[in-house]
């Protein structure tokens, strides 16, 4: 397995066993170093290329499957991007993401706290169609997935929110007053890009 845009595992360590074997992918050098250990811990054979994917793409092997994990959104151009998944997979690749750019559920707060209006999008649909005029074939399946911050400490959840509005520490009360007592601070739908590759 190719797991691009890898961090520390979280996409294919779920999956060992059946994978006997990973190749993580990362601009961090750091993330790469807590991917090999997670993968020590579970046994599993692995090695790491760090660099920004397509342009380390060359240095990667081709595995069977190939992953990409909340990855899609901060991809400035995405079909050469796709493309090189795919010619790195022997059957199939799989892409996981937010239905909507995870930012989007922190529109109330920018509009609130700053006046500004800001993206409702992109939307998973849009990197499908992206997909789909690069020649690729891809299925989404939807689901839904537990709240990000669920069993969190309220004042990590607080001090996250206050840093993503650019927000000083002095205003970190007022935040937690704008959360209400449910915050929704990410979207609580997901999405999966999957498509076959043709030998």
């Amino acid at each position: 397995m190719l797991d691009v845009g890898a961090g520390a595992g979280a996409a294919s360590l779920a999956l060992v066993p059946p994978a006997a074997r990973i190749v993580g992918v990362d601009e961090s050098a750091t993330m790469l170093e807590a991917f090999a250990a997670a993968a020590d811990e579970r046994g599993v054979r692995h090695s790491e290329v760090c660099g920004r994917w397509p342009d380390v793409a060359p240095s990667a092997p081709d595995a069977d499957v190939v992953v990409c994990h909340h990855v899609f959104y901060n991809v400035a151009t995405l079909a050469p991007f796709a493309l090189a998944l795919s010619d790195h997979a022997g059957r199939r690749v799989v892409a996981e993401l937010t239905a909507v750019h995870p930012q989007t559920s922190l529109n109330p707060l920018w509009r609130r706290f700053h006046g500004l209006e800001r993206p409702s999008g992109p939307r998973a649909e849009d990197a499908l169609a992206v997909l789909a005029e690069a020649g690729i074939e891809a299925h989404l399946e939807r689901f839904g997935r537990p709240p990000r911050w669920s069993g969190r400490d309220r004042a990590e959840v607080v001090a996250f929110v206050r840093r993503q509005l650019c927000l000083p520490l002095d205003r970190e009360a007022e935040v937690d007053d704008a959360l209400g007592a449910e915050p929704a601070i990410a979207p609580d739908e997901a999405v999966t890009l999957w498509w076959d590759v043709r030998p």
